[in-house]
């Protein structure tokens, strides 16, 4: 595969040639033309020679700005595309490590199932039942220990309401 580069300088190369291909043909032309005609026509012809020549030198600028601008469009084009194609590249191979990770632990599930062993403990989900429950526990604990604070606050009010004071007489 040809390079981006080589393709633009060789679109520029065959628009050369043809414009070079067209001059000569064109010369060739007018100097038929000119031995027919005499010298008149020689003079014509050189005068179209040398215009043909500097439209050819113009075409062929124009013919390499062409190329340059193609190159760097190309190159930028192409930057995008890589860009977008690794981003793609990351994206499904994680989804691959995923799926990958997963097949893997129902293998070994399989094989162990196979080889009549019985599956481990899950030691972590047992570690986070019991936080869960203890912190559950001590939650319910400290608010059923307010309930009886509270409680207890409010019977002392109430005796303190309804309390009789009696005092004693003495009598000497």
């Amino acid at each position: 595969m040809f390079s981006r580069k080589s393709t633009a300088e060789r679109t520029a190369a065959e628009a050369w040639d043809y414009l070079s291909a067209a001059m000569a043909a064109t010369g060739a032309t007018a100097k038929g033309a000119a031995d027919r005609t005499g010298g008149k026509a020689q003079e014509v012809a050189g005068k179209v020679s040398a215009t043909g020549h500097k439209l050819a030198g113009q075409a062929s600028k124009r013919g390499y700005k062409l190329a340059g601008r193609a190159t760097r469009q190309s190159n930028r084009l192409a930057g995008v595309a890589s860009k977008r194609g690794q981003q793609l590249a990351d994206k499904a191979g994680t989804r691959v490590s995923a799926v990958t990770d997963e097949a893997w632990a129902r293998a070994n599930l399989a094989a162990n199932a196979l080889a009549g062993r019985k599956p481990g403990i899950p030691w972590g989900l047992l570690a986070g039942a019991t936080l869960v429950g203890v912190v559950i526990g001590w939650t319910a604990a400290a608010t059923a220990r307010a309930a009886a604070e509270r409680r207890a606050e409010n019977e002392e009010l109430e005796l303190a309401e309804t309390a009789i004071v009696v005092t004693p007489t003495y009598e000497s």
